[in-house]
Formats: structure tokens, C-alpha cells, sequence
């Protein structure tokens, strides 16, 4: 029996395979930077980028004018708005509670005159309150970034919740005041940057 019709298919194989592996190689070095493999901080910190991108945003779209609103102001019939916070004090709770919740993880301090879930009082203008929501933020990607594997079920001091669950939490919270802000933003006939270039 010839071995003839058995090795053509071998050599066949060979050389595909030779090909495929050159062809790899090839589009790894064509990309000089290859993909870095996600971790749990590089996902968490995405996440806090995210919502952050639509706070800051959102609280950037309220005009100076109006970033004291508050539903109260509008006397809807039949309404509830009464002693809501106002936008303002939406946007300085968000950051406020950001401190509280990031802060355990990265064992920063907490700012000046910050002692309760409204933020500091002496914050008045839409640039100082930005300003501290940004801040805010900035303590969450550090948060993120302490993450591990191996850490991330762990308490962090005193704390009763995991280091992960504190990391996420922080993002869930912007999340759930982020939808009033957009809420407040649109008793203003303003559109949420999110939400622009979208059917409304």
C-alpha cells in the first residue's frame, strides 16, 4: 500500500498550520500594543468612568440660573416635591456620598466641612460644586484601582460591607441620583447630553 495519499494530506496540515501561526504572530506585531488582559480594577474603574461621564455631564447642562431648582417650585397639582433637594444639592449629595463610600477603600481623608450626605454648605456656585463632584470621582477611580482578586471580599478598617461591594455601591448610588437629575433637567426643557442625538 503506497503511503503516498496518507502523507500529502500530513504535509498538507503541516503547512496550514505553519501559515496560521504566521499570520497570528504577524497581526500581533502589526498591533504594537496588544490588548492587556482586564482585571477587576480595570472593569470596576470602567464602571465609575461611566457614570461619572453622565453626572458630570448632566450637572454641567443645568444653566447657573437654575442649578438651585427644586420640583417644589413648580406647585404641580397634587405633587409631593415638598422639601426634595433642589439640583444643586442633588449634584453635592452624589459627590458627598462618593467621599463616604469611596473613602474606606483608598483610606483618604474626607474633605473640609463635609459631615453629612448633602455635601459641605459653603458650596454655593455650579463651579465649586463641580468642581467637588470631579473630585468625588477622581476618589473613586483610585478606590478602583485597589482592587484585587484577593482583597476584594475583604473589609476595608472598620467596615461592615466588602471592598468590592463599596466600590460598586458608590457607582449604583450616582446612578439612582443621576435619573432625578435628568428628571429635573427635563422640567427644565433641557435635554440630557445622554440623551442627545437619540430619539427623545
Amino acid at each position: 500500500m503506497s503511503r503516498r495519499p496518507i502523507l500529502l494530506p500530513l504535509a498538507f496540515l503541516s503547512f496550514t498550520a505553519i501559515a496560521l501561526r504566521q499570520g497570528t504572530n504577524s497581526a500581533a506585531a502589526a498591533t504594537p500594543q496588544a490588548q492587556q488582559t482586564p482585571t477587576l480594577a480595570s472593569n470596576v474603574d470602567r464602571e465609575v468612568s461611566g457614570i461619572e461621564k453622565q453626572v458630570v455631564e448632566a450637572a454641567e447642562a443645568m444653566p447657573e440660573e437654575k442649578f438651585n431648582f427644586s420640583p417644589e417650585s413648580l406647585h404641580i397639582p397634587g405633587d409631593d416635591y415638598k422639601g426634595v433637594r433642589s439640583f444643586a444639592v442633588q449634584v453635592r449629595h452624589i459627590a458627598a456620598s462618593n467621599y463616604f463610600i469611596w473613602s474606606p477603600l483608598t483610606g483618604d481623608k474626607l474633605p473640609e466641612g463635609l459631615k453629612d450626605g448633602n455635601g459641605p454648605e459653603n458650596l454655593k456656585t455650579k463651579a465649586e460644586i463641580l468642581k467637588f463632584l470631579k473630585d468625588s470621582f477622581a476618589l473613586g477611580h483610585k478606590a478602583a484601582a485597589t482592587l484585587t482578586i484577593e482583597n476584594m471580599l475583604q473589609p476595608p478598617g472598620s467596615s461592615k460591607s466588602s471592598r468590592l461591594h463599596l466600590a460598586e455601591f458608590g457607582v449604583a448610588h450616582a446612578f439612582n441620583h443621576y435619573g432625578q437629575m435628568v428628571e429635573y433637567l427635563r422640567m427644565n426643557g433641557i435635554v440630557p447630553p445622554a440623551s442627545r442625538g437619540k430619539s427623545d
